[in-house]
């Protein structure tokens, strides 16, 4: 199943690991053994290396890990790591080009010290631009996709395609995009701020506040679910009582009843299970059908 077409037109330069385990890929340290996994040197790369896959072969995408939880047995398919090879980051004019692989706190800062403005909220999002693509990421009321002028996604033949944002449907914490195609670059627009120095404050501004809200540095995948219409979803799961509740190594953040903690031992069996019996017991006392951001990957 994961032989690679070696009749390719140019050597491959990424990294191939076979059998590695995906703990060390995720920021809530779970999970179990890739069938392999490929980190390319840059887009051709990429590009290369799709093509020499199986046609049936499932492919799995991860930047820094963060909004999944890899189950403990494991993915049966290739794991495409976009980080930290897909890195390709320039301003034009008043857009930026990025590529999957740059993460969204390295973005932040690049729009700022480039004197742009609109980009700021992404310091507050734990994860890469492809992420954020894939899910409408947002932050401290700014979101992806209103910057987005269009973006370039890649087949599983390895062939790119630059597509314009009126092709996606695109709503809160989903993008439906064309079927087996995945983001790999986009061009956001900005506009050019009135000082250099305030977009630097912003930043720090939202990068200290996200650190005393949450419970930066701790294993976890951010938030765990959508926020409801009209409410919070943090708010309900504390007024059921759930902050600080723990399930083996898992628990409610006693900081923000929106995270879930890997204490040290969590199995992602664990996890999915405090999850569920979060949703429960909200749905039981409020009604309230909580939705998971996260993204579950792997057989169960």
């Amino acid at each position: 199943m994961n032989n690679l077409n070696t009749h390719t037109s140019a050597p491959l330069r990424g990294l191939l690991t076979h059998e590695r385990s995906l703990s060390d890929l995720n920021t809530w340290h779970v999970g179990g053994f890739a069938t392999q996994t490929y980190a390319p040197a840059d887009l051709d790369d990429l590009c290369q290396f799709l093509k020499a896959l199986p046609e049936t072969e499932l492919i799995v995408w991860l930047g820094l890990g963060s909004n999944v939880l890899i189950r403990d047995e494991g993915i049966k398919g290739t794991v495409i790591l976009t980080y930290p090879g897909l890195s390709g980051l320039r301003r034009v004019g008043t857009q930026v080009y990025v590529e999957a692989g740059v993460t969204c706190a390295k973005l932040a800062k690049f729009c700022a010290k480039q004197g742009l403005a609109g980009g700021c909220f992404f310091a507050g999002i734990p994860g890469t631009l492809g992420g954020a693509l894939a899910m409408n990421a947002s932050a401290f009321g700014g979101e992806t996709w209103p910057l987005v002028k269009h973006v370039w996604t890649v087949d599983r033949q390895g062939k790119r395609h630059q597509r314009a944002v009126e092709e996606f449907k695109v709503g809160y914490r989903e993008v439906h995009k064309p079927a087996e195609e995945w983001f790999i670059a986009a061009q956001l627009q900005l506009t050019v701020a009135e000082d250099i120095e305030r977009e630097a404050q912003k930043i720090r501004a939202l990068i200290k506040e996200r650190r005393e809200k949450q419970p930066i540095g701790e294993p976890s995948c951010g938030s765990v679910f959508r926020n409801p219409p009209g409410g919070f979803a943090a708010q309900l799961i504390e007024q059921c009582g759930l902050k600080g509740y723990q399930q083996g190594g898992a628990i409610v953040s006693p900081k923000h009843a929106n995270f879930i903690i890997n204490t040290g031992t969590a199995t992602g069996k664990e996890i999915e299970a405090l999850i569920l019996h979060v949703q429960a017991q909200v749905r039981a006392q409020t009604g309230v059908q909580l939705v998971p951001e996260v993204h579950f990957l792997g057989t169960q």
